[in-house]
C-alpha cells in the first residue's frame, strides 16, 4: 500500500534506522541466494571434483600444469557448447554443428595444403561453407517447417558425405598448417595459456550481452518459452530462430578452423567427439546462474567442469570408457536437476494444499519454465 506525504511525515524518529538496518539484510539475504547451491550448484561440484582427484592422484592432478591443460584443452568445446546455446535459447535444436566443425577444419586444410591458398583466403571459404550450411538448416528449419532434431541430423549427415568425398575418410596433413600464420591461431599463448581460451572468452561474453542486455535476446527467451504468445506479441520468431541458425553453424566453423590449427591437420571426425559434450555443457550450464534459461556463463562453467572431470580421470586411470560415462552421468544429472528444482515445489504445494502468499507468484509461474525434454522439444 503506497503511503501518503501525510502519512510519511507522521512516521516516528525510527523509522529511518529500521529502513537503513534493512537494507544490509536484503544485501545479505541477495548474497546468499547468489551463492546457494540452487544458484550455483556447478561450482560445488567442480570443487568436490577438485578435491576427489587432488586424492585421487595427487602427484599429477593439484599442479598449474593441470589447469592450464584444462583451459588449453576444452576451449574448443566450449566454442562448441556455446554455438549451441542461442538455438536452444529460441527452442531449437542444431544437431549439425560437430559436422560443420568438421566440414571447416578439412576445407581450411584442403585449401591450405592442395589448393595452395593463403590462410585468409582459406579460412573465408571455409567460413563461408559453415555460413551456406546455417542458411540451409534455417531454410529447411524455418521455412519448410521441418522439426529441428530431424531437420540438422539429416543435413549433418548430408555434410558428413561431403567430408567422405572431400578426404576420403583420411586426415589432411601438410607443412602449410604447421607454419605459421595459420598455426598461430590456436598455438600462440601467453603464460601457457593459448589463443583459443580467449576466443572462447570473448564468444561467451558476446554471447552473454546478447542475451540478457538486448532485446534480441528477451524476443530468443520469449521464442522458446512460448513461441506462440511472443508471436501475437509481435516478435519475429521465425527470423530469430533462422538467425540462431546461422550465428549456431557459423561459431561451430570456427571451432573447426581452431581446431585444425592447434592440431595441424584437417579431420574428418574433428567434431563427432564435441556434440555429446556440447549438449551436456548447455543442459548444465541452464541450471547455473540462469536458471531454466540457456546462458553463456553457465555453459562455460559446466565446460570447464566436465573437462576437470575428464581430465582427472585421464590422469587417475587409463579406462578408454570413463570419460564418456562421466559426461553422460553429468547430463542426466543435470536434465533431473534442471526439471525438478524449479517444478517441484510447486507440486508439493499443491499436493499439501498450501496457497501461495496473497499477490505473490509460486516460483513455477514467477520464473521461466524448467529446461526439460519436454520444454524445449522443437
Amino acid at each position: 500500500m503506497t503511503s501518503t506525504p501525510t502519512r510519511a511525515a507522521e512516521l516516528p524518529p525510527s523509522a529511518p534506522q529500521r529502513s537503513a538496518v534493512f537494507v544490509p539484510g536484503a544485501l545479505g539475504r541477495r548474497a546468499v541466494a547468489a551463492l546457494s547451491f540452487r544458484n550455483i550448484g556447478a561450482v560445488y561440484v567442480w570443487l568436490v571434483i577438485v578435491v576427489l582427484f587432488s586424492v585421487w592422484a595427487p602427484d599429477t592432478f593439484p599442479t598449474t600444469i593441470t589447469v592450464k591443460q584444462v583451459l588449453n584443452g576444452n576451449a574448443v568445446a566450449g566454442l562448441v557448447a556455446l554455438s549451441v546455446v542461442p538455438p536452444l535459447a529460441a527452442r531449437v535444436f542444431d544437431l549439425s554443428v560437430a559436422y560443420t566443425m568438421s566440414l571447416t577444419s578439412v576445407l581450411t586444410a584442403r585449401f591450405l595444403v592442395s589448393a595452395g591458398l593463403g590462410p585468409g583466403a582459406a579460412i573465408t571459404l571455409a567460413m563461408a561453407a559453415a555460413l551456406l550450411i546455417g542458411v540451409v538448416n534455417g531454410i529447411v528449419v524455418v521455412v519448410l517447417r521441418v522439426d529441428s532434431f530431424i531437420a540438422t541430423l539429416a543435413t549433418g549427415a548430408l555434410i558428413q558425405s561431403l567430408i567422405t568425398m572431400v578426404t576420403d575418410d583420411s586426415s589432411i596433413t601438410g607443412v602449410q598448417l604447421l607454419a605459421k600464420p595459420f598455426a598461430s591461431i590456436a598455438q600462440l599463448d601467453t603464460g601457457g595459456i593459448t589463443l583459443p581460451v580467449l576466443y572462447l572468452l570473448l564468444a561467451a561474453l558476446a554471447i552473454w550481452f546478447l542475451l540478457e542486455h538486448t532485446a534480441t535476446g528477451r524476443r530468443l527467451y520469449a521464442t522458446g518459452f512460448n513461441a506462440d504468445a511472443a508471436r501475437l506479441q509481435g516478435v519475429r520468431t521465425h527470423r530469430l530462430r533462422f538467425l540462431t541458425l546461422v550465428a549456431s553453424a557459423l561459431l561451430s566453423g570456427f571451432a573447426g578452423i581452431v581446431f585444425a590449427s592447434s592440431v595441424g591437420s584437417g579431420s574428418p571426425t574433428a567434431g563427432t567427439p564435441y556434440l555429446l559434450s556440447a549438449y551436456a555443457a548447455a543442459f548444465v550450464g541452464a541450471t547455473q546462474l540462469r536458471a531454466g534459461r540457456f546462458n553463456a556463463w553457465g555453459t562455460v562453467l559446466a565446460v570447464l567442469l566436465l573437462g576437470t572431470g575428464i581430465t582427472g580421470l585421464g590422469l587417475a586411470t587409463s579406462a578408454q570408457w570413463a570419460a564418456s560415462l562421466f559426461t553422460g552421468s553429468v547430463l542426466i544429472v543435470a536434465l533431473v536437476l534442471t526439471g525438478g528444482r524449479i517444478a517441484l515445489p510447486a507440486v508439493l504445494r499443491r499436493r499439501k494444499g498450501i496457497p501461495s502468499s496473497s499477490g505473490a507468484e509460486t516460483p513455477a509461474e514467477s520464473g521461466p519454465p524448467p529446461v526439460t525434454g519436454k520444454e524445449i522439444r522443437p
